[in-house]
């Protein structure tokens, strides 16, 4: 239970203190305590998971005054309160807040203690929002999205992923896997799925720094060309085609999918983590540039974040402001059924929900033992933006609220699609 109100002379400790109090009265989750700015601590429970840290009288009044993910989020990036211990777990107690429904009496009560306090830190800590003009999903807005996230630094991003840079969900045999083994497991397990052969000609849309292309061509001597709209990811990603010796075998192009050489056709299609880009409505086109690259007979793998079609977000979203500007998540449903619109037939789907929340977990500990050497590459700000939505999303993830889908599609070749009758081949 909450410790009482502590009688102290400053106004705002004892105004924050009762806020808490109050705000957190029929709270049942993971316990907490909060550290003021003077060291008072109060505590929501004896053995707490994580501890809240207001960094100044007027932090409240930042975070609550207007309550969304949005204000949350930006309070916690510009430093006005910082959390200590697990922060995944704080995000329990962001869902408890951020759901309640106020009653105008409420809305007064708390609107009353807020304005009680100093107004708000004026203090910006880096990373600026997202400001993007143009159409939304238009060549140079993508282009210009993509940038905002994927070129903040090679070397930020060296810091914490596998050796492979794989920036997205790992495939786990035990919950005590590497990153590293995780990820290459991974890759092993897409290319399973494929049935890549030798001679393959595989096209891998989105193709980050060229783990996949990397290790089909190493080990499944597969032709490969991948894409990107990232220029510092395709010049690394081809710095390393190099040092492999692959050259010969792989290509990596600065290319919209929209925009691929006509007459070109691949054995293979593969997407990891791009198509959460592409946009609702443009997932017709996005499916149809895909069905007019692949042979008649070949298959395509989509491997892309879904949200849960019951959850619905209230009030703006950090995500789209600070991390992933125009990304956009749908249910697994619509996503089906533009790839059967396209002419696509559905062989298999497959959820790795747990394994991205496992995958998140360790990228978040990886950043946060490279704190230091993070923050000298890129600054406090969006090394806190990176803490807060990769924590964040393993949150997600674990409750259920996103969920990842391994999408495997057939195109036809006059009504046979050329699989096994089984799946056996891949877990052998």
């Amino acid at each position: 239970m909450p410790t009482q109100a502590l009688r102290l002379k400053d106004p705002s400790i004892n105004i924050s203190v009762r806020f808490l109090e109050e705000l957190t009265t029929n709270y049942r989750g993971r316990g907490f305590a909060v550290r003021l700015w003077d060291g008072t601590e109060w505590c929501h429970a004896h053995r707490p998971h994580f501890t809240l840290v207001l960094r100044y009288p007027g932090a409240l009044r930042s975070m609550f005054m207007s309550p969304s993910e949005l204000t949350l989020g930006e309070a916690f990036i510009h430093d006005d309160f910082d959390i200590e211990g697990d922060l995944e777990g704080a995000f329990e107690l962001a869902d408890f807040l951020l759901s309640r429904d106020f009653s105008v009496m409420e809305k007064l009560k708390f609107g009353g203690m807020l304005t009680r306090l100093p107004a708000g830190s004026e203090h910006q800590n880096g990373r600026q929002g997202a400001d993007l003009l143009g159409s939304v999903h238009s060549k140079e807005r993508d282009r210009k999205a993509v940038a905002y996230h994927y070129d903040v630094s090679n070397d930020f991003y060296s810091l914490w992923l596998d050796g492979s840079m794989v920036y997205s969900c790992a495939y786990f045999k035990s919950t005590r896997d590497s990153i590293d083994a995780a990820q290459t497991q991974k890759l092993d397990y897409i290319c399973r799925k494929l049935r890549l052969r030798a001679g393959d000609r595989l096209l891998d849309l989105g193709c980050g720094w060229g783990g996949l292309l990397i290790h089909a061509a190493r080990n499944y001597g597969v032709k490969a060309l991948g894409i990107t709209l990232s220029i510092p990811q395709a010049e690394m990603a081809r710095q390393r085609i190099r040092e492999a010796g692959l050259a010969d075998w792989c290509r990596v192009d600065v290319c919209d999918y929209r925009d691929l050489e006509t007459g070109q056709e691949f054995d293979k299609l593969v997407s990891v983590g791009m198509f959460e880009h592409v946009g609702e409505a443009l997932l017709p086109e996005y499916f149809r540039q895909a069905w007019l690259r692949l042979r008649p007979g070949g298959v395509f793998l989509n491997h892309g974040i879904a949200a849960s079609a019951t959850f619905h977000r209230k009030g703006p979203s950090f995500m789209d402001k600070y991390v992933f500007p125009d990304g956009e998540l749908v249910p697994v449903s619509a996503t089906l059924r533009a790839a059967e619109s396209a002419g696509f037939e559905v062989r298999d789907v497959e959820s790795l929900r747990e394994h991205y929340a496992l995958t998140l977990r360790q990228w978040v500990r990886r950043l946060e033992s490279k704190a230091e050497q993070a923050r000298s590459i890129i600054g406090e700000g969006t090394y806190r933006v990176w803490r807060l939505y990769m924590s964040g999303s393993a949150h997600a993830f674990t409750t259920g609220r996103l969920n990842l889908y391994q999408i495997l599609l057939s195109k036809p070749d006059r009504g046979e699609s050329h699989l096994p009758l089984t799946r056996e081949d891949w877990y052998s």
